[in-house]
């Protein structure tokens, strides 16, 4: 009897077992069925196509938007201070970049010997002559004179009022083309020992930066407005580092013919006091009352004859070697 009781015990401990596993087993069956799909861990790669960025996730729900990815120890935070070139150009060092205008190229200096004087022929040239040029007025004859020069293969120097180069840049540009000298003649033409020592400054340095402006460098050679000077003048010139030069003869093509010149007299002048070293003053401009550019006329004669007679040529940079 107490048998029987021990065994219907142990089979009903066995059956009570066996249902709870199977009630388990059930249960887990049902969970395991309504559970969703699992997404990649957070670790896991993603690999997107070559063509473009991933556009929705592998269960195409698409990714939330945003502005700017969370920085990451493997890729460093974004510079917000402007786009980086994918190629960055080498920039050089920079070579002591100024920041003021530059200096102004400094003037030849002239020979200490010719200080104090207004020059007349050029020291120890040789037979060589210089053919200069006056402009205060007009521009007449420049044209005629400049393909004189190219042509017979000669340069000569320009003295200009800074009046006439701000009125002619046209005309500097060619004189500067033409490999001719340029050099100052005052600004307005004035009497130069009726003006205070402030008054001659002016008129050289007004010449000096309108001449500059027109594209020509003047310095240091000067030539004072009819040839008016005196030791004061020309050591106030001194100073402001210009050498006056004066001429060795004067055409007088500016007369005019109403003034009884001719171009054949303005050639006889010259080779009347030919020598060596010698400065030649003309003029640029015409007569007033009869319109003639004498000096533009006798100028192919002139210098076929000053060749004739065993010279050459130079400007009045021989005075400063």
């Amino acid at each position: 009897m107490g048998s029987m009781t021990a065994g219907r015990r142990r089979l009903l401990v066995i059956a009570a077992v066996v249902v709870a596993l199977l009630l388990a087993a059930g249960a887990a069956v049902v969970l395991l069925q309504g559970a969703p799909t699992a997404s990649p861990p957070p670790s896991a790669p993603v690999t997107a196509p070559v063509s473009g960025p991933v556009s929705a996730s592998a269960s195409g729900t698409a990714p939330p938007a945003s502005p700017s990815p969370e920085p990451t120890s493997a890729s460093p935070a974004p510079d917000t201070s402007g786009p980086v070139p994918a190629e960055p150009v080498p920039v050089p060092p920079p070579s002591r970049a100024p920041t003021a205008p530059a200096p102004v190229t400094p003037a030849a200096r002239f020979p200490a010997a010719l200080a104090g004087h207004d020059v007349e022929t050029i020291p120890g040239a040789g037979t060589v002559v210089a053919l200069t040029f006056d402009a205060g007025a007009n521009a007449a004859g420049l044209p005629s004179i400049l393909q004189s020069l190219a042509a017979a293969d000669v340069r000569a120097t320009f003295f200009l009022t800074g009046s006439w180069a701000a009125a002619n840049p046209g005309g500097v540009a060619a004189i500067v083309a033409g490999g001719h000298r340029v050099g100052n003649h005052s600004m307005t033409h004035p009497a130069f020992t009726g003006l205070p020592d402030a008054g001659i400054k002016d008129q050289v340095r007004s010449a000096e930066q309108a001449i500059r402006a027109a594209g020509a460098d003047p310095r240091p050679l000067f030539r004072f407005p009819l040839g008016d000077r005196d030791a004061r003048t020309i050591a106030t010139v001194n100073n402001l580092g210009y050498l006056p030069v004066r001429w060795s003869v004067d055409t007088l093509g500016w007369k005019g013919t109403s003034g009884g010149a001719t171009a054949q007299l303005v050639a006889d002048r010259v080779l009347a006091g030919l020598r060596p070293g010698e400065i030649v003053l003309m003029h640029i401009g015409s007569n007033p009352d009869d319109g003639t550019t004498l000096d533009a006329a006798a100028l192919p004669q002139l210098i076929s004859r000053i060749r004739q007679a065993g010279y050459g040529f130079t400007t009045l940079d021989a005075l400063l070697r």
